[in-house]
């Protein structure tokens, strides 16, 4: 059976990689910006969000024969709040002095259609707790890691220098990069797409 990753991540797809997972990458034919504006607006809490874009981009691209890997991820701080991907460079700064001191969670979401129907779905948490920020280091953050961190919710990635970023993590480094790895490679090995 044939494996889709709805997704052009390039971290989902190395980790997808590294895991000696087989399959070939897709872009989801949702438009994410208006579908989450929706979600937001009925309602749904940043990990319902989460979950139900997974599912739209997973079956964006089901048909017969395939196995359709869709994803998402929301960052949830305060009392609900969450933060989007930066739209600029001082969106970036933005967004990371408000994170700045606080814990937030990110809610990774993962759901698997076949033949139109969600099969599978997983949705993974963690608590990241950032340390006070300077002005001054996070302006040097976002001049060496701006190109990789603009698609990412929040403006950062706990890869490389990102680290430097936070004081305390709760929760899979997978769940952190977007995609609940374990969980999945599990399911996978239960349809017999990977060794048992």
């Amino acid at each position: 059976m044939k494996l889709i990753l709805a997704s052009q991540s390039l971290t989902r797809r190395h980790m997808l990689r590294s895991a000696g997972v087989l399959f070939e990458a897709a872009t989801a034919l949702v438009d994410e910006r208006r579908e989450k504006e929706a979600l937001q607006n009925d309602g749904l809490a940043a990990h319902a969000i989460a979950k139900s874009l997974a599912e739209m981009k997973a079956l964006s691209l089901s048909e017969k024969g395939t196995l359709v890997i869709g994803c998402d991820q929301t960052l949830e701080y305060g009392d609900g709040f969450m933060l989007d991907k930066p739209r600029s460079e001082r969106d970036a700064f933005d967004q990371l002095k408000t994170l700045s001191g606080r814990s937030h969670f990110l809610h990774s979401a993962l759901a698997i259609a076949e033949n139109g129907k969600i099969a599978w779905r997983q949705v993974d948490s963690a608590r990241l707790t950032m340390r006070e920020l300077s002005d001054r280091f996070i302006k040097n953050y976002l001049e060496l890691e701006y190109e990789q961190i603009r698609h990412c919710v929040g403006g950062y990635q706990i890869e490389g220098r990102g680290a430097q970023l936070f004081d305390w993590i709760e929760g899979s480094h997978f769940a952190i990069q977007g995609l609940p790895l374990l969980p999945l490679l599990k399911y996978l090995r239960e349809r017999g797409l990977l060794l048992a």
